[in-house]
């Protein structure tokens, strides 16, 4: 027996697709006026907590956003709602928890090494 959902979520589908991109922007946004602010004050020297403390809220947007996405991607494909939740959420997640100590450590990196420093045109 197969599960067709009655009401397919493309709503939430289409809503978290929003948050996640505009969040998106916000958080490019930030970034560029932290940078900015960087090039200007190069003598101040921050903690690596507070390099985080102005991207969080656009990236709390990004994770519930993706996970909303992914969840309802499941729902839509089939998947009951239980099991979509148990799959989509610590999918997203584990993969926006990684990518925040990531983005946390290049940060640092930048900060500390300069933009100079992360020379990624030489990789190829």
């Amino acid at each position: 027996m197969y599960y067709f959902p009655q009401q397919p979520p493309y709503f939430l589908l289409v809503i978290g697709l929003f948050i996640a991109v505009t969040s998106g922007f916000g958080l490019s946004g930030t970034l560029k006026v932290i940078v900015q602010k960087w090039r200007k004050d190069s003598a101040e020297k921050t903690e690596s907590r507070s390099l985080l403390k102005p991207i969080f809220v656009p990236f709390l947007g990004i994770t519930v956003g993706v996970s909303l996405f992914l969840y309802s991607g499941l729902a839509i494909f089939g998947f009951p709602t239980l099991l979509a939740l148990a799959i989509g959420l610590p999918i997203s997640l584990l993969t926006c928890l990684l990518v925040w100590l990531q983005l946390g450590s290049m940060l640092t990196f930048i900060k500390n090494k300069g933009m100079q420093a992360l020379d990624l045109d030489s990789w190829s």
